[in-house]
């Protein structure tokens, strides 16, 4: 790889109204993605919110219909042989031929890629060590598990040791274990100077992974920032209250309405109530009011938002245009 085609840019992938249509179907609709050298950035979304498209778009495999993205500060229309070099990309479903051997595989991409025999029969043995394969190394891959072929697949697109690095829901149908080991090799990869734009819809994967996200839905970009940021927009905390008795349920649901200044977003089945907290001290002036009742509680909790409740309100359809908004506010104060 020569050093001069990274340049100095700010941004390994800065990506700007990305735009591109199937028919009457607006799949992309105004993208915007900013990803710093050395970092991972995931991409969260429900199945068909464009997360793919937008992968495709950026890395030179589909024309946009609007919009520019630049990798390392390249232009990928109008530089694409150079933003090729640069990018390594791992689809969701593995690209090695199952018919042959783990180091066939890697010996046919390493030659396609220019290296000589002696230099691609290096490189496949130290790639297959690096992900654990070694002992499978001669193994026809239509014995090799999913996890193993996910592993070959990403020791493939390693190969040339690109800066950029697009995952595309790398982890998709792995057991719990290997998609650990995956995230492991993920991390590692960061931690040796790459940079990895990770597709997702294992909110959990993000969460361990991610320096930033970016959630879309319906081909925009709904909310991006950490996922400190994200929790923090959908309230610091939520107040879970059970009640001894279901006949006060309703009771006790006023109260907390009330006293929290809370309406539309609380919850009240089974005998439970679930809250935004934005202030942890009206939880004092709440159980006051209960006990003046006779609301007798079975028990009370204080948690954290998780990554599930922020996805499932950025993402939601009734939520969406407010968080839209706020999105397009963040993006104007940014310039």
């Amino acid at each position: 790889m020569n050093d001069f085609s990274i340049g100095n840019s700010e941004w390994a992938l800065e990506a700007k109204g990305l735009v591109k249509s199937f028919g009457d179907n607006r799949a992309v609709d105004g993208v915007d993605l900013y990803v710093k050298p050395g970092t991972i950035y995931g991409v969260l979304g429900p199945n068909g919110a464009g997360k793919t498209t937008t992968i495709r778009m950026i890395a030179t495999l589909l024309k946009a219909d609007a919009g520019t993205a630049r990798i390392f500060g390249h232009d990928v229309v109008k530089e694409p042989q150079i933003v090729r070099q640069l990018i390594g990309v791992t689809g969701q479903y593995a690209s090695v031929d199952e018919s042959l051997s783990a180091t066939e595989n890697l010996m046919i991409f390493s030659r396609l890629l220019g290296l000589s025999r002696s230099e691609a029969k290096r490189k496949s043995a130290d790639l297959l060590e690096e992900f654990g394969l070694t002992d499978a190394a001669k193994r026809p891959l239509k014995n090799f598990s999913g996890g193993m072929r996910r592993r070959l697949d990403l020791a493939a697109s390693l190969i040339a040791r690109p800066p950029l690095l697009f995952l595309d829901e790398p982890t998709t149908g792995l057991d719990p274990r290997t998609r650990n080991q995956m995230w492991d090799t993920i991390r590692k990869l960061v931690k040796s100077g790459s940079t990895v734009l990770l597709t997702t819809q294992y909110l959990q994967e993000a969460d361990e992974l991610a320096d930033r996200v970016a959630v879309i839905d319906h081909g925009k970009v709904v909310a991006e920032g950490t996922v400190d940021e994200l929790k923090g927009s959908i309230g610091t905390s939520s107040l879970h209250v059970s009640i001894q008795d279901a006949r006060h349920l309703q009771h006790a649901r006023q109260l907390v309405e009330r006293i929290l200044d809370v309406r539309s977003a609380v919850s009240a089945e089974g005998g439970k109530i679930t809250a935004p907290l934005g202030n942890i001290n009206l939880v004092t002036d709440l159980l006051m009011a209960l006990r003046e009742s006779g609301i007798g509680l079975a028990g009370m909790s204080v948690q954290k938002p998780s990554l599930d409740e922020v996805f499932l309100t950025l993402t939601d359809s009734g939520k969406k245009d407010v968080t839209t908004n706020q999105w397009e506010t963040k993006k104007e104060a940014l310039g």
